[in-house]
């Protein structure tokens, strides 16, 4: 995401989100100084302990308090004494792949100098990667900004600060320049990004509202797919809050608000806890997990299906702060209408029989 050489391109290539190809969006680098290390700025002395990390890329860390020293924010031409800990975030570099240009529609929300939200439809993979080459969101977004330049002059170019899986729809935000980009990865690193989704699952809730805190490693019997652990040490930690929107009996609404983001989170803690996502192939939601055995239901269900033939599932709020203005943005993401059309489906089918409900 960041490339530390500016004639490389600055997108990530990653993997299909669904491949699993797991690479965190941002890296931690932990420094203890020295006791013999000589008293200097930070930014020359990081520069010179990350080798491929540009002064610039790491001036623009610190002005986005990314870079702690003894804990505490500090500007780039803070003097580095022996002993000091100094922790620096930065979003990871781009692997080598050229981004062919392509012209892929899709939705703009809202866009500016510095940002850009996208209302990513279902079925468009963010990025490039094994079985993806083209096709993807960011070959669009090289076709858009190809040729457009910044105030001072340089070529805009997109950055990723967050994924989507490629059969998620919803809102999804683009940096337009490193500090941009920087800024917003502080945030998305301290959960202070507002996400939430819609999520249509198998299943009733005996409460209203819960909350999923289990970490997220690949399964052992399937690494295509993401599990659950208990013990600490294994996978990352992460936490999904729930609250149930609308309860249809054998299915039901629910609003989901990320804590963290890890790969597959939702689909993978709402399986866990037994309610997998209505037609989720990869986690078990495209089989009839509730209801009767009538033979009149099932063909409800297949209808459903091929109505919505993706797992149902849509990032409807996204929020954050400005890089530049620093005035708090919201934007809000109505249900597409191929899971708008599930929903009411259900909705009439369980008004019809309120037994169910």
């Amino acid at each position: 995401m960041i490339s530390d050489n500016d004639s490389n391109p600055p997108l990530a290539p990653e993997a299909n989100n669904d491949s699993l190809e797991e690479r965190e969006l941002y890296e931690n680098h932990h420094i203890v100084v020295d006791k013999g290390q000589e008293t200097g700025r930070m930014d020359k002395y990081l520069m010179m302990r990350l080798g491929s990390v540009s002064r610039t890329k790491i001036q623009a860390a610190a002005k986005a308090g990314c870079i702690l020293v003894n804990g505490k924010a500090a500007k780039s031409n803070y003097k580095v004494k022996p002993n000091d800990e100094i922790s620096i975030l930065l979003p990871t570099p781009p692997r080598e792949l050229e981004i062919i240009p392509e012209n892929i529609p899709f939705p703009i929300v809202y866009e500016d100098d510095d940002v850009m939200v996208i209302d990513k439809p279902a079925g468009l993979v963010v990025h490039p990667g094994f079985g993806n080459f083209t096709g993807t969101l960011l070959n669009g977004l090289t076709y858009y900004f190809d040729g457009k330049k910044d105030k001072s002059g340089n070529p805009i170019v997109p950055y990723l600060v967050h994924r989507i899986d490629k059969d998620t729809s919803g809102l999804l935000l683009i940096a337009k320049n490193e500090d941009a980009q920087i800024y917003l990865a502080k945030q998305f690193f301290d959960h202070t990004i507002e996400r939430k989704y819609n999520a249509l699952v198998w299943g009733d809730f005996s409460a209203d509202d819960g909350t999923i805190d289990g970490n997220l490693a690949r399964s052992t019997k399937d690494r295509r797919v993401m599990a659950v652990y208990d013990d600490p040490e294994v996978g990352k930690h992460a936490v999904t809050h729930w609250h149930v929107l609308e309860r249809f009996g054998y299915v039901t609404l629910v609003e989901c608000v990320l804590e963290t983001g890890r790969t597959h989170q939702i689909r993978a803690h709402l399986k866990h806890i037994g309610h997998p996502l209505f037609n989720d192939v990869m986690y078990g939601g495209d089989q009839i997990l509730k209801g009767t055995t009538f033979s009149k239901y099932k063909q409800f269900v297949t209808n459903c299906f091929q109505m919505l033939p993706r797992q149902a599932l849509h990032a409807l709020i996204l929020g954050f702060e400005h890089p530049t203005t620093h005035q708090q943005m919201h934007f809000e993401s109505p249900l597409p209408d191929d899971m708008k059309s599930v929903v009411e489906k259900w909705r009439n089918y369980s008004s019809q029989y309120s037994h169910i409900s």
